[in-house]
Order: C-alpha cells, then sequence, then structure tokens
C-alpha cells in the first residue's frame, strides 16, 4: 500500500489508500441506503455482541464495519429511542437498573409487558456463512429447535 500513492501519483499516503479502497472503492461494497431487513439484523446483533461493528459487518455482505458504526451511531440509536428502547443495553427505557431489581420482585404486570425480546442464536450465525434474508428467518424461527442460550433480554426477569 505504502507504494501505490507514489505510483498512481496520488497525494495521500499508503494507509489512506488502504483505507479508502477498503471502505469506498471495493467492488463488492453495496451503495445506497439499508433496507428493513439490515436494519432488523443490524438491531440484533448488536443486542448480542454490543460494539463489535466488525463481526456484525460479517454478517452483511457489501457492508463495511464502518459504515454500519456510523449507521448505528446517526440513524438506529434514534429508532431505538423511538421504540422506547435504550440503545445499549436493548431494554425497555424507565426499567431500573439490576441491583434494584434484585431486591424487589418484579409485578406480573411488568412482565407481560415485554414478553417479546429478541433471541438470537450466536453459534448459527457465526459458523454458517448466511446472506441477510436467512439471518433473519433463523433469527425469527421457531426457538424449540435451538438449545435455550438465555439470550433473550430478558435479564431483569430473575426470580
Amino acid at each position: 500500500w505504502r507504494s501505490l500513492p507514489k505510483a498512481a501519483g496520488l497525494l495521500r499516503c499508503g494507509k489512506s489508500c488502504r483505507l479508502r479502497w477498503i471502505n469506498y472503492l471495493r467492488p463488492d461494497l453495496k451503495r445506497g441506503s439499508f433496507s428493513e431487513e439490515e436494519d432488523d439484523l443490524i438491531i440484533k446483533l448488536h443486542s448480542l455482541l454490543g460494539n463489535k461493528w466488525s463481526l456484525i459487518a460479517g454478517r452483511l455482505p457489501g457492508r463495511t464495519d464502518n459504515e454500519i458504526k456510523n449507521y448505528w451511531n446517526t440513524h438506529m440509536k434514534r429508532k431505538l429511542l423511538s421504540r422506547g428502547l435504550d440503545p445499549q443495553s436493548h431494554r425497555p427505557l424507565g426499567l431500573p437498573c439490576k441491583t434494584s431489581l434484585i431486591s424487589r420482585p418484579v409485578p406480573e404486570q411488568e412482565i407481560r409487558t415485554f414478553q417479546s425480546p429478541v433471541t438470537v442464536e450466536v453459534e448459527d450465525f457465526f459458523q454458517n456463512d448466511r446472506p441477510v434474508s436467512s439471518a433473519i428467518e433463523l433469527a425469527d424461527s421457531d426457538a424449540k429447535e435451538r438449545p435455550d442460550l438465555n439470550l433473550d433480554l430478558r435479564i431483569w426477569h430473575l426470580q
């Protein structure tokens, strides 16, 4: 990469050329807006992995880690907030912290209110090479077929 800018007559360093290729010029990169399917997958993977953008990008063909990170920070945080969810924990806003929940039982009404958590099996996402649509179907498929990995965001339901 160091010799490329000199050979091409560019006024850039090798690192800049490498990053420009990775993030913008590669022919296999997708252009344009993210689809709803990609949005849903980003949310599900972020709930499992946090800010591990390169791992998330590995499940979205044609999208770079940098692009997904920027998209998360400019669009997806607001989307989760508008749904009443905390963008970091993916839990409903206004729920007390974990330590205060341990000291009191959770009322049945609260439990019923949040009975549709996101469940995803981590192993299937990283050991199989599936396109986005297959990954979404996997995440939404019947949980009876997969072992219970306790990834369903009901961490606050500790009784």
